[in-house]
């Protein structure tokens, strides 16, 4: 995986590594805008999907709650009658009396539109008076039945049956009724005796059904009625549930708890609102499909995209516009440096745009400057042959050098790399500041070793890391005194020549020690290595070509300048073998750096 990544964004950084700053600036920045304009639209998308299931959250609430009213107004009406009952006929009244039966007509009259029947019956389930006057059934027992058994077992209660049949009179229209019963015990006085008894109020159904055919669920929601343990009371398909043609979810919404829940029943999502009803525990269901929910979604869908598009078109051309005024002066500094390498010495380096784009043009023409001067330097001071040989290692720095770094900073700028950019021209900028070091030819081994490392900075950009390097330097040699521009030559001659032509990676290995009181510098490389006779070649010829990589400082150069300074035991030495890697070592005296002291004294 990781592989095949890596491999993606070579791809990507090879296809657009001939491709102008500008376009890249202009097409990075339309990318983050669109990502940008996506993230910010899907937001926008999201809320209005969970406002609009927020707003149908609230009106099936409101739904439910407006059904719990009058569900809850149509029990107390039970309630109402049922205790008008006991109080102003049965407990009042002498059921020896025939005025009993009549007072109970009057309030069965009053009340004709919601009852079906009142009737009180004995401890063992005889008829004592009804409303209208009905005769029970053959074979019909309203002692063994469910509201008779509960009204008796907890007398302080008032029970409430589901919707059922009304079965126990004889009717002789045959229009057995659905109703709702009402049962609870009371306490009869028949000829001064009081004994127990039940009084069952049935309210007609149809006001239940009347309450829940005016509510408007939507296309294809619905509301039905439950009670606490999933039994259906009311559904707006009851028939066909009763069929086994379809099928409802009622058992999972009696564990519900009230309030409003998603839920997955034969592969539809449905958004439940459920509200528990008062004095009998049943639950309205509120039945929202969500596909009615997200009907509206396409047509927001389709307008949030259209704008998006114009948007894209409008930030696409602003950052035309912008890359264009961003890139222009990038693009004069990299036509400044192709007419100077081309030949054209006294180009003047574009210096405009940004801060960042200034600075490094100005670095740029103070390098070319300083270049300029070391060159001219070196032309004036050849007739000294040992200030040339000084002089020359700050001046001897071959422009292919710099004109390779310098394109290799464009290079990274065009594709944006500005971190490693800055790296680049720090590294180069430093490398001359230490190269030139004030015109003195003796530094500190860590200011040496600083330059080695700016100089292995910018060759292991440009070279793509196709090397590793390691720096060994001893804490008690970084104060000792060495001649500057000592180790870039080896670093460079392991770089170019020991492993240009290597499949594998090299490693540079740089070491600084004490031994035997001298100060010993080491470079080793992994690479191809020489025969004995190669290595002798190196230090007897000092021979450079300007089209050859590198700084132009040769190995002879640098062991005749040692030798010049501390004396012919010490120098440069060559250990080497083919395919063996190549080590080579420095052998300087240990000296004390004092930035007072006189270079003529360590000689």
């Amino acid at each position: 995986m990781g592989r095949l990544l890596k491999s993606k964004i070579n791809s990507i950084i090879s296809r657009y590594s001939n491709t102008s700053i500008q376009t890249i600036i202009a097409t990075t920045f339309t990318i983050i805008c669109v990502i940008g304009m996506l993230g910010v639209g899907g937001a926008i998308y999201a809320r209005f999907i969970k406002s609009t299931e927020e707003v149908v959250y609230k009106n099936n609430m409101f739904i439910a709650e407006q059904v719990n009213s009058e569900l809850e107004s149509y029990l107390r009406n039970m309630m109402r009658i049922s205790t008008g009952t006991y109080y102003s006929v049965i407990k009042k009244n002498n059921f020896s009396e025939s005025n009993v039966n009549s007072k109970l007509d009057l309030l069965y009259e009053t009340n004709k539109d919601l009852l079906v029947s009142i009737c009180i019956f004995t401890e063992d389930g005889k008829v004592v008076s009804s409303s209208p006057v009905a005769q029970v059934k053959d074979l019909v027992y309203p002692s063994e039945s469910d509201w008779f058994i509960k009204a008796r077992n907890k007398s302080e209660n008032r029970h409430f049956s589901t919707p059922h049949i009304q079965n126990l009179f004889i009717d002789h229209d045959n229009q057995y009724k659905w109703v709702v019963s009402l049962s609870r015990a009371v306490e009869i006085t028949y000829d001064g005796q009081v004994t127990s008894g039940v009084l069952l109020v049935d309210m007609n159904f149809s006001g239940i059904e009347q309450i829940f055919r005016n509510i408007d669920m939507g296309k294809n929601g619905y509301i039905y009625l439950i009670d606490g343990d999933g039994e259906i009371i009311y559904h707006p398909r009851q028939q066909l549930l009763y069929s086994d043609l379809i099928q409802e979810n009622n058992l999972a919404a009696a564990q519900y708890n009230d309030g409003n829940v998603k839920e997955e029943f034969q592969g539809e999502s449905r958004l439940i609102t459920v509200k528990t009803v008062g004095y009998t525990g049943w639950k309205v269901v509120c039945v929202s499909p969500m596909r009615d929910i997200t009907s509206n979604y396409r047509h927001v869908s389709i307008f949030v995209i259209f704008t998006l598009l114009i948007l894209i078109l409008i930030f696409s051309y602003l950052n035309k516009i912008v890359s264009a005024r961003l890139t222009n002066p990038i693009i004069e500094l990299e036509e400044s440096v192709k007419r100077f390498e081309g030949g054209d010495n006294c180009v003047p380096i574009s210096i405009s745009g940004s801060y960042e784009i200034q600075h490094l043009g100005k670095a740029i023409q103070s390098m070319v400057n300083q270049m300029q001067t070391l060159m001219e330097n070196i032309i004036y001071e050849q007739d000294e042959k040992r200030k040339s040989e000084l002089n020359a290692l700050q001046a001897q720095i071959n422009p292919h050098f710099l004109y390779n770094t310098l394109d290799s900073i464009i290079w990274m700028i065009e594709n944006e790399n500005y971190d490693g950019s800055i790296i680049m021209v720090t590294a180069l900028a430093r490398l001359f500041r230490i190269s030139l070091n004030k015109g003195k030819n003796i530094i500190p081994v860590r200011n040496e070793i600083e330059h080695v490392k700016n100089y292995l900075t910018i060759q292991n950009i440009r070279y793509k890391n196709k090397f590793t390097y390691n720096i060994q330097a001893d804490d008690n040699t970084l104060d000792l005194s060495t001649m500057k521009l000592i180790i870039q030559p080896l670093v460079e001659n392991a770089i170019y020549h020991s492993m240009d032509f290597m499949d594998g990676d090299g490693e540079i290995l740089i070491k600084s020690y004490i031994d035997d009181d001298k100060l010993y510098i080491e470079v080793i490389d992994n690479g191809l290595g020489m025969t004995e006779e190669e290595a002798e070649g190196l230090l007897k010829s000092d021979k450079r070509n300007s089209k050859i990589k590198g700084s132009g400082i040769g190995l002879k150069n640098v062991d005749d300048r040692i030798k010049l300074y501390f004396g012919q035991n010490y120098g440069v030495s060559i250990y080497s073998e083919p395919d063996e890697g190549t080590m080579v070592r420095i052998i300087m005296p240990c000296i004390e750096y004092d930035q007072n002291r006189s270079e003529e004294d360590l000689k």
